[in-house]
C-alpha cells in the first residue's frame, strides 16, 4: 500500500494469517443492525436472507438488503427481476461515482425492503471486496443508510477472498446457514475460523447457525454442541421455498399451507430475536482432520 495514503493509517494485521486493511472509521455503518449472512455455496443463503429482510420489514423495520454474489441474484425474489449491479452503473459512467443517482443501483422490493446488488468483476479477475467496499461508500454518499434499521449482507459462497471478507467489517453479527450434513458443516466450520479470526480486529461476532433444508438437526446439533455454537432457527426442506424461487417471490407471497404458514412463523421469529439482540458466541473450530472424523457413521 501507498503509504502516502491516507487508508495506510489503518493498516494493521487483520486476524491470524492475513494483512487486510483495517475498516476506515468514516465508513462504518452507523444505526442500523447490520448482519452478514455466510454458508457453503448453494445452502440457500439468498433464500434465508430474502425471507429475513421480508420478515424484518414484516415487524416494521426499514431493511436494506445488499447482495454480495457476481451473480447478482440476491435480491430477485424481492424485486422480481435481476438487478443492475453497483459495478456495472460503476462501469457505465467510466466510474465517475460522482454521477451515480440513487434510483441507478438501489431498488423497492417487497414490502419495502431495499435492495442493493453490489456484483463484482469477472471470475479471476479482481476482487469482490473492493465492490463491496464501493458499494458502502456510496450508500453513504447517498445517506442512504441514515434511514435504514436493517441491513443484510447475503455472502457469496465459502471462499477465501476480499468479498468472502469485506462484509464481516460492517457487520454486528455473523450468521452461518447450514444444511444437516457433511459439506455444508464442514464449510461451516472452516468460515466460523474465519469469522473468528475477524473478530480479533473488527465488532463482528458469530450469532450461530440456521438450519436449512433439513428434516433433523442431529448432525448440526452434535457439532455446535462440540465447538460452542448455538441454533438459532430451522428451516425444513419445504418444496413451498424451493418453488417460491422458480415464483420470484418471498415464502410470505406464497398461498397458505400450513408448512407456509410454520415457516413464515420461524422467519418472524428469527427477525425479532437478532432485532432484540442475540448473546455472541466464541465457537472454537475444529482442524480439517478432526471434523473429517468427527462426522458421519462408523
Amino acid at each position: 500500500m501507498n503509504l502516502l495514503d491516507p487508508r495506510a493509517r489503518f493498516s494493521q494485521p487483520d486476524g491470524e494469517g492475513s494483512m487486510q486493511v483495517s475498516l476506515d472509521p468514516r465508513d462504518e455503518i452507523k444505526g442500523a443492525k447490520v448482519f452478514a449472512v455466510y454458508g457453503k455455496g448453494g445452502i440457500g443463503k439468498s433464500t434465508t436472507s430474502s425471507n429475513l429482510s421480508a420478515a424484518f420489514s414484516k415487524l416494521g423495520h426499514r431493511v436494506l438488503q445488499i447482495g454480495c454474489d457476481p451473480k447478482h441474484d440476491s435480491t430477485f425474489t424481492l424485486t422480481k427481476k435481476l438487478m443492475p449491479t453497483v459495478i456495472d452503473v460503476l462501469e457505465s459512467v467510466e466510474f465517475h461515482a460522482e454521477e451515480l443517482r440513487p434510483e441507478d443501483y438501489m431498488f423497492e422490493g417487497y414490502n419495502g425492503v431495499m435492495c442493493v446488488e453490489a456484483g463484482g468483476p469477472p471470475a479471476g479477475t479482481g476482487c469482490g471486496g473492493y465492490v463491496v467496499g464501493q458499494t458502502v461508500k456510496l450508500l453513504k454518499q447517498h445517506h442512504l443508510l441514515e434511514d435504514t434499521d436493517v441491513v443484510i449482507f447475503d455472502v457469496l459462497g465459502d471462499v477465501v477472498c476480499g468479498g468472502f471478507a469485506a462484509p464481516l467489517q460492517h457487520a454486528e453479527r455473523a450468521l452461518v446457514v447450514a444444511a444437516n450434513d457433511f459439506d455444508s458443516i464442514f464449510a461451516m466450520n472452516r468460515i466460523v475460523a474465519a469469522i473468528g479470526a475477524k473478530a480479533k480486529n473488527y465488532n463482528v461476532r458469530l450469532a450461530g447457525v440456521i438450519a436449512n433444508r433439513s428434516a433433523a438437526t442431529d448432525e448440526i446439533d452434535r457439532f455446535s454442541e462440540a465447538i460452542g455454537m448455538k441454533r438459532l432457527a430451522h428451516f425444513r426442506d419445504v418444496d413451498a421455498i424451493r418453488r417460491s424461487r422458480l415464483k420470484k417471490c418471498t415464502l410470505f407471497e406464497m398461498e397458505p399451507s400450513p408448512e407456509v404458514i410454520a415457516a413464515q412463523q420461524e422467519y418472524l421469529r428469527l427477525a425479532q430475536m437478532l432485532w432484540d439482540g442475540v448473546d455472541p458466541v466464541v465457537a472454537n473450530p475444529m482442524k480439517d482432520r478432526d471434523i473429517f472424523d468427527f462426522l458421519g457413521f462408523e
